[in-house]
């Protein structure tokens, strides 16, 4: 530990001279005293800005220049302070931070920061700011988890007042855990945040203000409430919404797999798919057949989870239950691409593939292969009873899973129209459809008030970034210590300026401290970079794929020559690590035990198959 400290001192020496000295205002020998701590002072100091942007103009022309830096007559901006900002430092800012100095970064932040926490503000009069949260997913609560309290007023608006792990809606949808053990109340993950039980309706960022709806019931009557609620700034972490690309009859026939509530209808549908097909009307084996036919359109994670939880409940309990039912059961995997598992690598996938069509052997039952995988399948329409494809052919089916990608939610693209006349149009170049973010979170034409995370985002510089809830959850976290700490937020000139640390003198977290380091630059905040730590995919049987991220390859993550350092686990120690890793994202404990105990249970008793 005191060698780590020596080495983070030595870096906090290196980034509190030469550097900074070169980005210091010609004002700052007289500093602001700060004495509550937040994010942005703009509103109580605009008179000591302004007079210090007055001084700076009058300074010669050779202070003029080491302010600037290396502008060297480049394009720049000023903050209110006078501190210069070229497009040549903004580059070297957001610049991806060298792997081995990044994964130090995260490792401080892990395992030093919490021993150096810093303390309370003094009290003060002042009101404190107001952060209005849309949601409740991934991204958000990570952000609950992180923000200081202390210094903002928090609210969440969401009609879901629980987060739910959703990586194990797979195994709830087939009883093998609990739906309320995945989920946990937004009150508990921070017991200091405001929570309203609705769902916002319009955004407007010219008043800041949020127009929401709520269902409120009394006895057995129920009516909707419509208010509005003001922020200072605002998360938009609403997520995203199963895209059916316009295929007909999806939404009247398919069951979406991104609630709980999803992955209930989904158990219920799986029962009575049995419990119908045993009924005495059914005279024919192709009627049978077709009641037990289950099609999974969408062969990414959560189709194949799905597809593996599916067989366990087969192969497992199907034997206690439904036995003489089990030979007409069939499992149809359908994929529009070539291959399966598109993030995985091609051996992975080839293994993922074995272990969904292996065949099951079950006393006094013939056997069984009742999985098989269709690519190069594009779907055309849905009926209630038939699934048709492009190519002229078609699938009589009794249940239908539709797990074939995400796409915007109404708010989502409402918002990014009413942004319209600013940067957020050019914006959509990359983002399309999402809302594009500067890489700090910064909504482009937000004006610094607006922050937008997750699968409704898409960061400028890293528009690649995959839609995943481990994206999410690290982009809630930057969020909540960036805004906890103590930087300029919404400083701009011409344009919005990076976010710059209040007084550069200011004391910084060992992750700070290796983040300035390693981008040379005291001042402005690290920009938001993602950790690939790995996927996982569960395929059955107790096997499990685990391809984990060792070293990031070189230049462009899509083309061609992108080539990471993988490690690749998969059977029974990629299950292993499958359920350690599921264990430890856990919100809490109890969320912990509830999910052991689930396990045992199943592993004891079966699967419970009760319709409720």
């Amino acid at each position: 530990m005191r060698i780590a400290a020596a080495v983070l001192s030595a870096i906090s020496l290196a980034t509190s001279s030469t550097p900074s000295e070169a980005f210091v205002s010609p004002a700052s020998s007289s500093r602001l005293q700060v004495q509550a701590p937040r994010p942005t002072l703009l509103r109580d100091v605009v008179a000591e800005e302004n007079a210090e942007a007055v001084e700076s103009e009058s300074q010669p022309e050779e202070v003029a220049a080491a302010v600037a830096g290396s502008n060297n007559g480049a394009s720049s901006s000023s903050n209110p302070r006078g501190v210069k900002v070229s497009q040549e430092r903004l580059d070297k800012v957001i610049k991806e931070r060298p792997y081995p100095l990044f994964l130090a970064e995260k490792g401080a932040s892990l395992l030093l920061d919490p021993l150096t926490s810093k303390p309370p503000p003094p009290l003060s009069n002042e009101p404190k700011e107001h952060i209005v949260v849309l949601g409740t997913g991934w991204g958000a609560a990570a952000f609950l988890k992180n923000i200081d309290t202390d210094k903002y007023r928090v609210t969440v608006v969401s009609p879901r007042n629980y987060f739910v792990f959703t990586p194990m809606l797979a195994g709830a949808s087939v009883g093998t855990v609990d739906f309320k053990s995945i989920t946990e109340p937004v009150r508990e993950i921070n017991n200091k945040v405001r929570y309203l039980e609705a769902a916002a309706t319009e955004i407007d960022p010219v008043t800041n203000t949020i127009s929401c709806i709520s269902i409120v019931c009394e006895g057995n009557s129920c009516e909707t409430e419509e208010f509005d609620i003001n922020y200072d700034r605002l998360l938009f972490s609403v997520g995203a919404q199963t895209t059916t690309f316009g295929t007909p009859g999806v939404e009247e026939y398919c069951n979406y797999l991104k609630q709980v509530g999803d992955a209930q209808q989904i158990k219920n549908a799986i029962v009575n798919c049995f419990e119908s097909a045993g009924l005495p009307n059914l005279t024919t084996e192709e009627e049978i057949r077709k009641e037990l036919t289950f099609v999974i359109v969408g062969a990414g994670p959560t189709g194949i989870e799905f597809a593996a939880e599916l067989l366990d409940f087969i192969e497992i309990d199907g034997p206690r239950y439904y036995k003489e039912l089990l030979p007409y059961v069939r499992i149809k995997i359908v994929e529009a691409a070539p291959s399966i598992l598109r993030p995985f690598e091609d051996g992975m996938k080839d293994e993922a593939i074995r272990r969904l069509t292996r065949t099951i052997e079950i006393e006094g039952v013939a056997t069984l292969q009742p999985c098989e995988i269709l690519l190069n399948k594009q779907v055309s329409e849905v009926s209630a009873n038939y699934i048709y494809f492009k190519d002229g052919e078609k699938i009589e089916y009794g249940m239908s899973l539709w797990a074939a990608g995400v796409g915007p939610l109404p708010i989502t693209s409402d918002l990014i129209e009413t942004l319209e006349e600013t940067e957020q149009k050019s914006a959509q170049e990359y983002a399309r459809g999402r809302l594009g973010v500067d890489p700090w979170l910064r909504v482009n034409g937000g004006e610094g008030k607006i922050f937008a995370l997750g699968d409704c985002s898409c960061v400028s510089n890293t528009p690649f970034l995959p839609a995943t809830a481990q994206v999410a959850s690290q982009q809630g976290e930057f969020l909540g210590k960036l805004l906890s700490n103590d930087y300029c937020i919404d400083a701009k000139d011409d344009k919005l300026l990076p976010p710059m640390v209040l007084d550069p003198s200011q004391t910084k977290s060992f992750s700070e401290q290796i983040a300035s380091f390693t981008m040379g630059e005291g001042e402005i905040a690290a920009p938001f970079q993602y950790l690939d730590l790995g996927i996982l995919a569960y395929t059955g049987s107790g096997s499990a794929l685990a391809q984990l991220q060792v070293a990031p390859g070189k230049g462009d993550p899509t083309s061609e020559t992108w080539n990471p350092v993988r490690l690749q686990i998969k059977g029974k120690l990629g299950f292993g690590l499958w359920r350690s890793i599921y264990l430890l994202k856990q919100t809490s404990p109890k969320n912990v035990v509830l999910v052991t105990l689930d396990w045992i249970k199943v592993k004891l008793f079966g699967r419970d198959i009760s319709i409720l």
